[in-house]
């Protein structure tokens, strides 16, 4: 296989973006990764389109072609890759693997998620779709309401404090304040994460990701054609599944998809966990932080709000964890979430994250969940010059 680089991204601010429509977003986020990378549109040898819900919410499905149209990229293959929450990670291993196997050279793989102007019962319908729509949904809990199934099994079997575990949103927003494309910039103590409505119980709002708009985009490309001073790498990629639904697995505290994704991942960059400089995590909800913490393989079970607490999560930490607001902070346009993550691990590397730079970081990993760990994707990237 051929080395993959990141070439370029682009990305809008995550947010209730009222004046634009699902392909303004796309197309704005794809033109400055194509600005990024120095390529023209023409260049482009495929596309790759990440979204969940388009087709419910919007109406609208056969995004690949719409929004070729309206990038302008005319005659090029492109599709739409869904996967849920995971849809963004998912279609950022596939444009890896098409790169990789030489079959085309330049790549834009982009995610573009529309919400704000749909019904809330609308939106609750479109992620429990995530789950078994015969089995599952007409239960009627929501997606919620089956995180907080694992929220309160954790702490059970675990005996872990749920002050501690919500701590991981206080976190968010700490650093989310220093990213101008964050959907949520300001500070939240702990007294108001735990005074906050319930959405689920033991859920409550403040650790809960919002609802919003965005759009994310890069361009993969081969190494050997990366220009700039900094040059990062596909180092590994891998994705996964797990039973889909939580009542066939055998433990719901563990996300058996992240532990497979992540040791391919490793097995393929050449590293392991203590080699990783920074991480962007997926934390749709704070129990998600903790448990994948410990399915990455920095923490043992049980064990993941000892990090959150002791501080190593944090810049100067053991491993420095969603420094540009998480999912929580940062915002979670569904389909796009796996890219923002990407773009926030290339910023990194690439030394360009401000204030919330980790110095000298040459290798980070992002991780994607679609689900309740129905389907995870966890890549690895190295700045390799």
């Amino acid at each position: 296989m051929r080395r993959v680089a990141i070439l370029g991204v682009g990305l809008t601010e995550v947010k209730e973006h009222w004046d634009k429509s699902l392909r303004k977003l796309f197309v704005e986020a794809a033109t400055a990764a194509l600005k990024d990378a120095g390529l023209d549109v023409n260049q482009l040898d495929a596309m790759y389109v990440a979204n969940m819900s388009s087709g419910y919410l919007q109406g609208q499905e056969h995004l690949g072609s719409l929004l070729s149209t309206w990038l302008g990229a005319k005659g090029i293959p492109a599709c739409k890759i869904e996967a849920a929450c995971a849809s963004g990670g998912v279609a950022f291993h596939q444009a890896f693997l098409a790169v990789a196997s030489g079959l085309y050279d330049y790549v834009l793989v982009g995610g573009v998620e529309k919400m704000s102007d749909a019904i809330t019962s609308d939106i609750l319908t479109a992620l429990m779709m995530a789950d078994d729509q015969d089995y599952i949904a007409p239960t009627g809990v929501t997606f919620v309401g089956l995180n907080a199934l694992v929220y309160r099994y954790y702490m059970a079997k675990y005996r872990v404090r749920q002050e501690d575990i919500a701590l991981m949103a206080v976190h968010d927003h700490e650093y989310a304040a220093n990213n101008p494309y964050a959907q949520f910039r300001n500070r939240i103590t702990l007294d108001q994460v735990l005074s906050s409505p319930l959405v689920a119980d033991p859920i409550h709002l403040l650790e809960s990701s919002p609802i919003g708009d965005g759009a994310a985009a890069l361009i993969l490309g081969p190494l050997e054609r990366s220009k700039g001073e900094v040059v990062v790498e596909v180092a590994g990629s891998s994705v996964a599944t797990d039973n889909l639904s939580l009542q066939l697995r055998e433990d719901i505290t563990t996300m058996y998809a992240t532990i497979k994704a992540s040791r391919e991942a490793y097995r393929m960059a050449k590293v392991e966990p203590k080699d990783v400089d920074v991480i962007e995590m997926h934390d749709a909800f704070t129990i998600l932080g903790v448990i994948n913490l410990e399915d990455l393989g920095f923490a043992e079970k049980g064990k993941g709000v000892e990090l959150i607490k002791e501080g190593e999560i944090e810049i100067g930490g053991k491993v420095p964890s969603n420094l540009f607001g998480g999912l929580k902070a940062r915002g979670h346009p569904v389909g796009a979430t796996g890219l923002y993550q990407l773009i926030e691990v290339v910023w990194q590397l690439r030394g360009e994250a401000g204030k919330n730079q980790v110095e000298g970081a040459e290798i980070g990993l992002a991780q994607n969940v679609g689900g309740v760990g129905s389907t995870v994707s966890v890549n690895i990237l190295r700045r390799v010059k």
